[in-house]
């Protein structure tokens, strides 16, 4: 006899867990469905936070080698990788271990094994090895399986010689030399980690720019910062053919055709062979929902495989509900949180929603960048009349003081209402600060109410309230 639930849950990512607690909160009998050994999905097992660690640790060994002197700290830093790689696993335990604590203190069963979708309201879960398939039932499921890394079609990745982001994570030595396929901010923040450490990093890139999605003078500004600390782009270039060997990779590169999103006039131009010890794959990522049964049950998809739901995140199947990379929208942690929060208090009988204007988005480089709300470009598509104030780091003083002034803040207000549209940042601790701009968006503040309200100093938060009031032209440190 099949074990009953109110909700199952197949995935426990950021999505999928946070749905699983929210929905117990409110009284549910809740079951998830993992296929790893260990919870917290991508993110935390092979994604945001293995990533975030190297991305500390190589700051720290960077900043040990050559800014710690100018502070008259004197040091001379020697690296060891293997237990730099250490520190990133114990990051990820504790994390995936805190995951599993508050499963079981919200009393939620945990099923280890492949789910399949047999129909509305049945799931069939196969352990690994040869154990026996499990059967579970519930009111409603719902998929939060994520996403997978795209792939580019004849190029194969060994996780040896050409890695994903998962194999970028775990290199047992630094590469002398490395290429990376895509300037998006998986590929940024992972050829950063290793450029840290020593690699000769170079950055190729099928469009002329690097971090797409991102705000024009955030990406001009984060491309020409990447240079400074010594990463080489190829922009406008497509990558025809990868060659993996025992000494290394080959990679054959040429200049994107008109309309392929390359600059344009490279005709005539020939292509280019780099080489390198290894390939980084970073071209983005794709939802994942292989083996789910979907197409059998005729869950409707888009042309980009992700799932379509209605505003109550309820597939063309009734019963089944989708959240997370799997459906339409920024592929982030904190959106996938979001709703599975919303969707649990849907379930309810609650007001759950999410608010798809004010979702930040970080890229943990150094400096960092982050943003919340509209770009420039999609004001002016849009039509939307705006005035924008920039203030830059080198004016404040806390900047100055820890000599990381490098980057900005830019504020978009609407021109008649003065109601903030966009925060754009690249600068040291970004990525807390935009929380800021996220508050007031949220509550749609002006840019003057921004303006009004004091910040302490000396903090580098105080550059936000210069920008804001940059606005009306009236910054007061510039």
């Amino acid at each position: 006899m099949a074990d009953v639930y109110d909700l199952i849950v197949i995935g426990t990512g950021p999505g999928g867990y946070v749905c699983a607690i929210r929905a117990a909160q409110l009284g549910m009998k809740v079951a998830v469905v993992e296929k790893r050994a260990t919870h917290g999905g991508t993110c935390l097992n092979v994604g945001c936070i293995p990533s975030k660690a190297l991305l500390h640790a190589s700051e720290r060994y960077l900043e040990a080698g050559h800014a710690l002197g100018e502070m008259g700290i004197e040091a001379e830093p020697r690296l060891d990788l293997a237990k730099m790689l250490a520190f990133k696993d114990a990051g990820v335990k504790a994390n995936t271990d805190g995951v599993a604590y508050l499963l079981k203190k919200n009393k939620i069963d945990t099923v280890h094994g492949t789910a399949r979708i047999e129909a509305p309201g049945r799931v069939s879960v196969q352990p690994a090895g040869r154990a026996k398939a499990r059967s579970l039932e519930a009111r409603r499921i719902v998929i939060a399986t994520g996403s997978d890394v795209a792939r580019i079609p004849g190029i194969e990745i060994d996780e040896k010689r050409i890695l994903s982001s998962t194999g970028a994570l775990s290199l047992s030595k630094v590469p002398g030399r490395m290429i990376v396929v895509g300037a998006g901010y998986i590929g940024l923040e992972l050829g950063s980690v290793w450029m840290r450490l020593g690699a000769k990093v170079t950055v190729v890139e099928l469009l002329d720019r690097v971090t797409p999605g991102l705000d024009d003078d955030l990406a001009r500004a984060l491309r020409r910062t990447l240079e400074k600390q010594g990463m080489a782009f190829r922009l406008g270039h497509r990558v025809e053919t990868v060659e993996a060997n025992r000494s290394g990779v080959k990679v054959t590169v040429a200049p994107a055709a008109e309309g392929a999103g390359g600059k344009e006039g490279k005709e005539g131009q020939e292509a280019e062979t780099l080489r390198a010890d290894v390939v980084l794959v970073a071209v983005g990522r794709v939802p994942f929902t292989e083996g789910l049964g979907l197409d059998a049950l005729g869950v409707e998809k888009d042309n980009r495989g992700r799932i379509r739901v209605d505003g109550r995140y309820e597939t063309s199947v009734a019963g089944i509900h989708a959240i997370g990379d799997v459906i339409d929208g920024p592929m982030l942690a904190h959106k996938a949180s979001e709703e599975g929060v919303a969707l649990a208090e849907i379930l309810a009988g609650q007001a759950g929603a999410v608010n798809y204007d004010v979702i930040p988005s970080v890229v943990y480089t150094w400096p960092e960048v982050a943003s919340v709300g509209r770009t420039e470009a999609e004001l002016k598509a849009a039509g939307t009349p705006y005035r924008a104030g920039k203030f830059p780091f080198t004016a404040n003083g806390r900047a100055k003081a820890m000599r990381q002034a490098e980057g900005f803040v830019k504020v978009l207000a609407d021109t008649a209402s003065d109601r903030i549209l966009g925060v754009h940042i690249i600068g040291p601790d970004a990525g807390n600060m935009i929380a800021e701009a996220a508050v007031l968006m949220e509550f749609g503040a002006s840019a003057e109410d921004l303006a009004r309200i004091c910040h302490a100093h000396p903090t580098l938060s105080e550059a936000i309230r210069e920008a804001a009031l940059a606005v009306d032209g009236r910054a007061l440190h510039m």
